[in-house]
C-alpha cells in the first residue's frame, strides 16, 4: 500500500509477531513467521478494516541458541520494539499481534498491558495446540506442508521429544531446547499431511476471528 491509500481510513492494524529460529532439521528458520503472517492475512480477509503489516521476524528465541540458523533479540529488546512500534502507530484504531513463537508470550504480555496502560487498543493473540506437539511437530509441519511444501524436507522429520510441554518448561528455560531435544523437535512431525494443516489453519483463524470481532465490539 502507499500512505495516500491509509489517509482518512478507519483501520486496524495486525502485526505477524515471528521469530528466526530452528524448526529441527526439515522445516524453515522462519516457519513461525509464515505462520503468523498467513493468519493475519487470514483474519483480514474475514474482518473488514484489518491492514496487515509487514511482519517482525526476529523474537524472543534464546532457548533454541544452540542451534545453527537461530537469530534472537531477547525478551527485553523485543518488548521495546513491540511498544515503540505501537506507539507510532496512533493513526489506526487499534493493534492485533498475532504472535507465532512461544518464546515472545512473556515480552508480548509486557508490552500489551504498557499500551494499555498507555490508553492505546491492543490485542494480542496466539495460536494453542497439543502439550506434546509444541515445536516443529505435527501441526507446525503439516501446516508448513499446506503453506510451502517446497520448503518442508519430510524425509528429514523425525520423532522428537514427546512429553507435555509443562513437564519440559523447566529444562527448555534453564538448559536450552538442544538439551531436551537434540533434534530440537518436541513432537512428532513424521505423519504429517497437508490436509491436517489446512484445518488447523482454519482452527485457528476461527478462533482469532471470533476474539478480534468480540474485542472491536467491546
Amino acid at each position: 500500500m502507499r500512505s495516500p491509500e491509509l489517509a482518512g481510513r478507519a483501520m486496524v492494524l495486525a502485526v505477524p509477531v515471528g521469530a528466526t529460529e530452528q524448526h529441527g532439521p526439515h522445516l524453515p528458520l522462519d516457519t513461525d513467521t509464515t505462520i503468523a503472517t498467513e493468519l493475519c492475512h487470514r483474519l483480514a480477509r474475514r474482518v473488514p478494516g484489518i491492514v496487515v503489516a509487514p511482519p517482525i521476524p526476529y523474537g524472543s528465541s534464546g532457548e533454541h541458541a544452540d542451534f545453527d540458523g537461530t537469530l534472537s533479540i531477547g525478551q527485553q529488546a523485543l518488548r521495546t520494539v513491540l511498544i515503540e512500534l505501537i506507539r507510532s502507530a496512533d493513526r489506526f484504531n487499534g493493534t492485533v499481534f498475532v504472535n507465532g513463537h512461544g518464546g515472545n508470550l512473556h515480552p508480548l504480555g509486557d508490552a500489551v498491558s504498557e499500551l494499555r496502560t498507555e490508553g492505546r487498543r491492543v490485542l494480542a493473540w496466539s495460536p494453542t495446540g497439543p502439550a506434546d506437539d509444541s515445536h516443529a511437530g505435527h501441526t507446525e509441519t503439516s501446516v508448513m506442508l499446506h503453506l510451502r511444501p517446497d520448503d518442508v524436507a519430510l524425509d528429514r522429520a523425525v520423532p522428537g521429544v514427546t512429553e507435555p510441554l509443562p513437564e519440559l518448561i523447566e529444562a527448555l528455560r534453564t538448559q536450552g531446547v538442544k538439551a531436551v531435544s537434540p533434534t530440537g523437535i518436541l513432537g512428532d512431525p513424521t505423519r504429517a499431511t497437508a490436509a491436517v494443516g489446512e484445518l488447523a489453519l482454519e482452527r485457528w483463524t476461527t478462533d482469532l476471528t471470533t476474539q478480534v470481532r468480540t474485542w472491536l465490539a467491546e
